[in-house]
């Protein structure tokens, strides 16, 4: 029993892969690298969070990165946007715009996706005009134009519809469904199922690894957005967007020391309100974090 032990213990041993110099080297030169990047990331947005909690005149005299809150602790900086009743507004149609574009935006994907997953006469001529449109654009004119045209400038359709089709995520979406079997759909159509039904019942769930990720771009990028409002909104700032309100109040907050007596916490607005616009995003992004690396993999499947 002795001798079969020991010789069980050899053959695990064995089978136990060890690791040569040169692979631990990459292992630290890897992990190094790693490091490094998640330190130039995280320490910019630091700065920025322990600038917002601190002392405005005390930082305004600071030189350097602020590791820890200059002159003290405070959330005057918070206080003061909180109070500009344009912020909480521009919080409002922020998220109005960011859920309706997603919404509207990822059922146009999952749509396209699924019907160019299908087995159909125009295929290729509908793919390689998508492919097209990737690749070329009207540009910012001709596309006011027909904004314009339809009559939507100065209203909140100009801010959703225009981004909601990308060509780029119905080829995701295709993808997507390609990779799920064939016996699914097969299976589906004895079951008399129709083609919504089976798009949302049956193949969209199996999907959504692929559709977190185009939801989370489709959000992130919406809530970024504020070029659009610029353009098509710029009167009317009852319907700007978090993203421009910001990009005003910081314009306009440049010259308090102009003022015989100024107050020095404005210079704190500046930093409060980068905190507040992507709070929400760091907040949701490692609810998407999974998703996103099955989704990425699975994009790289062909279809």
């Amino acid at each position: 029993m002795a001798r079969k032990h020991k010789k069980r213990e050899e053959w695990e041993n064995n089978m136990v892969e060890t690791k040569s110099a040169a692979d631990r080297i990459v292992d630290v030169v890897v992990y190094a690298c790693v490091a490094l990047v998640a330190f130039c990331s995280v320490i910019p947005m630091w700065h920025v969070l322990m600038s917002s909690f601190s002392d405005g005149k005390s930082l305004l005299a600071h030189v350097g990165l602020v590791l820890w809150p200059v002159g003290g602790f405070t959330l005057e900086g918070y206080q003061m946007i909180f109070k500009n009743s344009s912020i909480i507004q521009g919080y409002i149609n922020t998220v109005v715009y960011t859920v309706s574009f997603t919404v509207i935006g990822f059922l146009l994907s999952s749509v396209t996706g699924y019907a160019l997953s299908r087995d159909t006469k125009l295929k290729k001529p509908v793919t390689m005009a998508l492919m097209i449109t990737m690749l070329f654009g009207g540009g910012m004119v001709p596309t006011y134009m027909v904004i314009r045209s339809l009559g939507w400038v100065g209203t909140p359709w100009a801010l959703v519809i225009p981004g909601c089709t990308n060509s780029m995520y119905c080829i995701m979406m295709m993808n997507a469904f390609n990779s799920i079997p064939k016996d699914m759909y097969e299976a589906a159509e004895i079951d008399g199922a129709g083609h919504l039904s089976t798009l949302f019942e049956i193949t969209l769930p199996q999907a959504m690894n692929m559709g977190s990720v185009i939801i989370l771009n489709l959000a992130i990028g919406q809530w970024n957005s504020w070029l659009q409002a610029s353009i098509y909104v710029p009167n009317k700032k009852v319907l700007w967007p978090l993203q421009l309100v910001i990009r005003q109040i910081t314009s306009e907050n440049a010259d308090f020391l102009n003022s015989s007596n100024p107050n020095y916490s404005r210079y704190l607005i500046q930093f409060a309100v980068i905190i507040a616009a992507i709070a929400p995003i760091i907040i949701a992004f490692p609810f998407f974090q999974d998703k996103m690396e099955k989704g990425v993999l699975q994009g790289g499947v062909k279809g």
